[in-house]
């Protein structure tokens, strides 16, 4: 139900909405639609569970091949925070280019680029939640203190957006409609709505690496717990000497 509400639900109100409708008029518009396709519409599909789905219906062979992907480092690799946060970031610098206008009014280009940012949010959002327990805890608590650098990152393309006097897009207005904002102030309202949603969603990602963090600090502890008496001699003799070897 989350999967069909939630996730394809919120892709449906982004692309066949306000935003979808006038994406190619409208900067704010195309820069919130991507921006939200991106970013916050992966997540929500994400919450219906989509590899358990895509599990479910697999033959065991097939169940086998998707594990043996999801193993894989390229998974493990899109599934590290920094990696996704950084990427996304330099996504965004593409909108302070005049590319950013070849995309936007472009019919053809403009409709693939809803499903390829999907596509992509997917790929950088789903190996982040499925991954609890690859990496150990000192990875993890790394990985968390520079989430929250990457934090600033994402919010520096939106920043330069907004403070920006000269339309960077080259693209004149689309209309002269009165309630219409003009392409400086329509660059501003973009800049203000991607710095926006930049922010709010990394907040997510540092919620999924705490709980990453917590669930690989339970393992690491019911591993311990496992060892025997001698075993556990031998770990931290193994430890001391390791220490007595740095010291020297």
């Amino acid at each position: 139900m989350l999967f069909f509400a939630l996730g394809l639900g919120s892709y449906a109100v982004v692309e066949l909405g306000f935003l979808g409708t006038w994406s190619a008029e409208l900067r704010w518009a195309f820069v919130a639609r991507i921006a939200l396709l991106l970013m916050a519409v992966p997540g929500l599909i994400s919450l219906g569970r989509p590899l358990d789905l895509l599990r479910a219906g697999l033959s065991d062979a097939g169940r086998q091949r998707l594990d043996a992907v999801l193993d894989g480092r390229v998974f493990r690799f899109l599934g590290n925070a920094m990696f996704a946060t950084i990427f996304v970031a330099a996504i965004f610098c593409v909108f302070l280019t005049p590319l950013a206008g070849v995309l936007r009014t472009s019919p053809a280009i403009g409709e693939a680029l809803g499903l390829v940012s999907l596509v992509v949010g997917l790929l950088l959002v789903v190996p982040l939640m499925a991954l609890t327990g690859i990496h150990t805890s000192t990875f993890l608590a790394v990985e968390f203190l520079l989430a929250f650098v990457e934090l600033v990152i994402d919010s520096i393309p939106g920043i330069l957006l907004r403070l920006n006097d000269t339309v960077v897009d080259g693209v004149a207005a689309a209309t002269d409609a009165g309630w219409w904002p003009n392409p400086l102030h329509d660059q501003h309202l973009a800049g203000d709505l991607l710095w926006f949603i930049a922010e709010v969603a990394d907040v997510p990602i540092l919620i999924i690496l705490l709980v990453r963090w917590g669930r690989r600090d339970r393992v690491e502890a019911a591993g311990y717990d496992a060892l025997s008496d001698e075993e556990h001699d031998a770990l931290v003799q193994a430890h001391l000497r390791g220490e007595r070897t740095a010291e020297a």
